[in-house]
């Protein structure tokens, strides 16, 4: 399923933009810098070190420069086995694929033996061009700090405040020999037809499903930080890659823990940002932990899924040490069934991060779902569908008043939705609604996906 990694170094996914790797300590500001090139607060940023554990990806520019920045987790000294030392192996991995990279020192701070023992690393390891960044350097607080970057021995720093836009000038005069002329536009021309868009999936559940080492499987590659500690994914994570050739978007996302143990801000600031992940989703996995089953946190987060109108499918991972497969699986579809009546025949598959397991079939599913999400339905078909439903069940007649239905249209698709035209509507009842909804759901093959109707009472039924 997966392709050699390409030049980028995600498997399956080709070249485009050049890659600018933003390094340094933690808390110097490289998160801050990554929000202030791609434009847009992608990255979380907080006070305290240490908030960036994965890699987070998003296509810069800078003047008329354009790249792939790459936001990293802090440099550190730590046990390779340690959740501190596999986040440096993070940074090192992006480092070998990079174009350039920046090395961040907090100017106010100065220069720190940390940085120095990380500059001397770059200065033997690195490969590519490495420019010093000052960070936090405006006003007279960074000047001593600018002075000490010179005894990195990598050159020339650039002055800069990311948070505050300053010095970006100078920051573009030090990328612009290093990076080539890139035509955004021509960059992403193979986006312009719409079943070439990548696939917006998104992976949701609770802390600990395994939902980084069922992204990680995928790719082939230790690309995102896994580990017994629950919550170690932080940032909701967007990486390109391809199967079978189809372009896919998979988004890793914390894991939501229930609402009354979120108190720290910090985790706060992760569960808002897995909601943003789903608001962007076009497709939704929520993984469950076949050892615990399903819980009421799930169906919440599902709910939460369906009522942003997204296609859901939900996953029970870690099959391979399930007990008693059979009864849970059941189980489960039975649980779903009655916990989400509101959208029927959304897809159940048993898969296993660790072993590969069903993880075909899973984003196979997960296009279907997206074709099924994005459906536009004929007009003259539609109509025919809603003719044959009321002849076998009509409308009911309260207080002896015939309600007519007139005629339906679809107004949209992602999710689809459907006007209803008629006289009396407002004394339609809400189980005939529910009626047409799962009609056109089974006979119009809209399973797993939400879809919206709305009743529009009009003297033309052709009047919008």
């Amino acid at each position: 399923m997966t392709g050699p990694a390409g030049a980028d170094g995600v498997a399956g996914h080709p070249a485009r933009l050049p890659r600018l790797v933003i390094l340094g300590r933690p808390n110097v500001g490289k998160s801050t810098l990554f929000n202030r090139l791609v434009g847009k607060r992608l990255a979380l940023v907080d006070d305290r070190p240490g908030v960036t554990r994965d890699r987070r990806e998003g296509e810069g520019r800078l003047f008329d420069l354009a790249f792939t920045v790459v936001d990293t987790a802090g440099l550190g000294e730590a046990e390779v086995e340690s959740l501190e030392g596999r986040m440096r192996a993070q940074s090192a991995a992006a480092l070998e694929d990079a174009t350039v990279a920046l090395f961040v020192i907090d100017a106010r701070a100065g220069v720190t033996e940390g940085d120095r023992h990380f500059a001397r690393w770059l200065r033997s390891e690195a490969r590519v061009p490495v420019i010093p960044v000052a960070n936090k350097a405006e006003g007279r607080a960074g000047e001593a700090g600018l002075v000490e970057a010179f005894e990195l021995g990598l050159g020339e720093p650039v002055a800069l405040s990311a948070e505050h836009g300053e010095g970006l000038a100078d920051l573009f005069a030090a990328l612009a020999p290093h990076l080539p002329a890139v035509d955004p536009a021509a960059a992403a021309a193979d986006d312009a037809d719409p079943e070439a868009r990548p696939l917006q999936l998104a992976i949701v559940g609770r802390p600990n499903a395994g939902k980084s080492t069922l992204i990680n499987r995928l790719l082939g590659e230790d690309r995102l930080l896994t580990g017994p500690e629950a919550g170690i994914t932080r940032d909701s994570i967007r990486i390109p890659w391809s199967c079978e050739g189809r372009p896919v978007h998979l988004i890793d996302t914390a894991g939501p823990r229930r609402r009354a143990k979120v108190d720290d801000r910090l985790e706060r600031m992760a569960v808002e940002d897995a909601d943003r992940a789903v608001d962007f989703a076009e497709v939704v996995v929520l993984l469950l932990d076949a050892t615990r089953g399903l819980e009421a946190q799930d169906l919440r987060i599902a709910d939460r899924v369906l009522g942003e109108g997204r296609a859901l499918i939900v996953a029970l991972n870690k099959w391979d040490v399930a007990q008693d497969q059979s009864r849970l699986f059941n189980g489960v579809k039975a649980a779903l069934g009655e916990g989400l009546a509101q959208v029927k025949g959304v897809p159940v598959l048993a898969v296993s991060g660790l072993t590969g397991k069903g993880l075909d079939a899973l984003v196979r599913a997960a296009f279907e779902a997206r074709a099924r999400w994005s459906r536009r339905i004929p007009t003259a078909r539609l109509n025919r569908w809603f003719e044959a439903a009321i002849a076998r069940t009509p409308p009911p007649a309260p207080g002896g008043r015939r309600i007519r239905l007139r005629y339906i249209t679809q107004a949209r698709t992602r999710p689809p939705t459907f006007i209803v035209f008629g006289t009396r509507l407002d004394a339609l009842p809400k189980s005939y609604e529910r009626y047409l909804v799962n009609a056109l759901r089974a006979d119009l093959d809209l399973a797993g996906v939400p879809i919206r109707l709305t009743l529009k009472s009009a003297r033309n039924p052709f009047d919008t």
